[in-house]
């Protein structure tokens, strides 16, 4: 996930150079640095890198065209703890975000100034008007619609369930809609949303490719009221999950006891990273699953990473709110290292950062 720019003017579509930028990007690390993928540690996303260990699926899961009547729904509305009329499996989060705005009422639609890139972009090009939006520190604004990432990416923001329920009311009862993006949820659950799943004016996108680690099967789900998932599922279309997917989503939906070993494992790496960065001073706050730092040198810091084949995710500058009011400043994200190698080389170039561009830790955190 990457943070907001400034909406396109809607058309067809986006030019690749105006499209919305991302982590995991190591393809423009290769060629702008010329050192080999082999030799990278990208920690340029929020995935998990010691991700769910997949079986091989059963022959008739590449042979058969998906079976949207097995029990994928049953299994995720289990895990969830929601009701299955209000679970549509889709091709992950990106496609419920350009698909959905086109089925809400045109409107006024707050993005944060810093979040996930794809949603200003999906609801301009639907024919909303995109609000200009600090995010929680500024309240709810005047608007139609609402998208809020919880915890937010990548500023690491949450807010609680009883302030979104608020809004929700609110939104609703403006016949709006109040969108929460979920995808880092799964490790700390207690803020999730899911228990008003169902409700009118909330949508719900849940994700496996973060907690679980598996972003490129391409499979999450959107929890909605049973109205809106059925016109969400006819546009989305056949056979949005494949068949491998919806195997490797059920099995780890189901696997208990991996998902109870993996939020404490990324709770105590999540801790690490943080201490790792603030014992070198940077103003840096976290998820269990990245670390995220506001600071005037962070093109500095991501480019010296990068000379020494350590890629992250450079934001440009965007307005944050600080204890000492709102600055713009440009930041940088980290993602957890997935083995004890790839932690001394981080922890190595780091030292070798320091001695290369100061780190002045004026910048407050709220």
């Amino acid at each position: 996930m990457s943070a907001s720019s400034a909406a396109p003017a809607p058309s067809s579509s986006v030019p690749i150079s105006d499209a919305p930028r991302h982590g995991g990007n190591l393809g423009e690390a290769i060629r702008r640095f010329g050192r080999p993928r082999k030799a990278w540690l990208d920690l340029s996303t929020g995935i998990n890198p010691v991700g769910y260990p997949v079986p091989m699926p059963p022959p008739h899961a590449w042979r058969d065209l998906p079976d949207a009547f097995d029990d994928l729904r049953d299994v995720a509305a289990r895990y969830y703890g929601v009701p299955v009329e209000t679970v549509v499996p889709c091709a992950g989060s990106q496609a419920v975000i350009r698909a959905l705005p086109a089925l809400l009422r045109p409107g006024r639609v707050a993005v944060a100034s810093l979040t996930y890139s794809e949603y200003a972009p999906a609801f301009v090009q639907a024919g909303h008007t995109l609000v200009p939006w600090l995010g929680p520190e500024a309240g709810l604004p005047d608007v139609d619609h609402l998208v809020w990432v919880n915890p937010d990416n990548p500023t690491t923001r949450s807010v609680s369930r009883e302030t979104l329920a608020q809004w929700q009311a609110q939104l609703a009862a403006r016949g709006g809609t109040l969108i929460v993006d979920e995808a880092f949820a799964d490790v700390s659950p207690d803020t999730s949303m899911t228990p008003h799943a169902g409700e009118d004016g909330l949508v719900i996108l849940r994700s496996v490719g973060k907690f679980f680690g598996l972003a490129g099967i391409r499979a999450g789900f959107a929890l909605c009221p049973e109205g809106l998932g059925r016109r969400l599922a006819e546009r989305l279309g056949a056979w949005t999950v494949s068949g491998p997917a919806r195997f490797a989503v059920r099995t780890a939906l189901n696997d208990t006891a991996w998902q109870r070993a993996t939020r404490k494992r990324l709770l105590q790496d999540g801790e690490r990273l943080l201490s790792l960065l603030r014992d070198r001073y940077w103003p840096t706050v976290g998820t269990p699953l990245f670390a995220w730092t506001p600071h005037a040198l962070a093109p500095q810091w991501h480019a010296q990473l990068a000379e020494q084949g350590v890629w992250t995710r450079l934001f440009d500058a965007r307005p944050i709110a600080s204890v000492d009011g709102i600055q713009t400043l440009p930041s940088l994200r980290l993602g957890l290292p997935a083995t004890e190698n790839d932690w001394q080389r981080l922890a190595a170039a780091l030292t070798t950062l320091a001695k290369c561009v100061p780190v002045s830790p004026g910048f407050r955190l709220k």
